[in-house]
């Protein structure tokens, strides 16, 4: 959780983490958009309803459990999104780009591979990384990072 010096609560009420589940487990594939929205019905992919009611500032997290229906566990799983995956060719270029991503309002986030990050899709994105020369990709991966309109700090 993110705590920072001088506000009046932490910006992540309610942190979450797995949990150990005992019998069946069924990933439910979330957005990073999805992850934020904590109170609302969601369909599992084995056609169970759940019902979400988090308190406001939670973000769920991969590995979170949601809950139990009849033995079966409910968690959260990162959906694939549209990103780019982009591949800075040095610290100076990494820099140039987290900036620029940064003054998009955007997350760039570290992808599995070493000196890879992903950034979500859209086209000012493109037209940017473009314009900066640096090397992406556009594919269908998990994205941890905060959706573009979401701000806070």
């Amino acid at each position: 959780m993110t705590r920072l010096t001088g506000l009046g609560r932490p910006l992540l009420d309610t942190p979450t983490t797995a949990l150990p589940s005992a019998g069946p487990v069924v990933v439910v594939p979330m957005t990073a958009a999805d992850r934020r929205r904590v109170r609302r019905r969601v369909l599992a992919p084995d056609g169970a309803e759940l019902r979400l009611a988090r308190p406001t500032g939670t973000v769920l997290t991969p590995g979170t459990l949601l809950e139990v229906q009849g033995g079966v566990s409910y968690v959260v799983g990162a959906a694939p999104e549209d990103v780019a995956v982009i591949s800075p060719r040095g610290l100076h270029e990494a820099v140039a780009v987290a900036h620029a991503v940064g003054n998009l309002h955007r997350d760039l986030v570290p992808a599995a591979e070493d000196g890879v990050f992903l950034a979500l899709w859209d086209a000012p994105l493109e037209l940017l990384l473009t314009r900066l020369g640096t090397p992406f990709t556009r594919d269908a991966r998990p994205f941890l990072g905060r959706p573009a309109w979401e701000h806070e700090g």
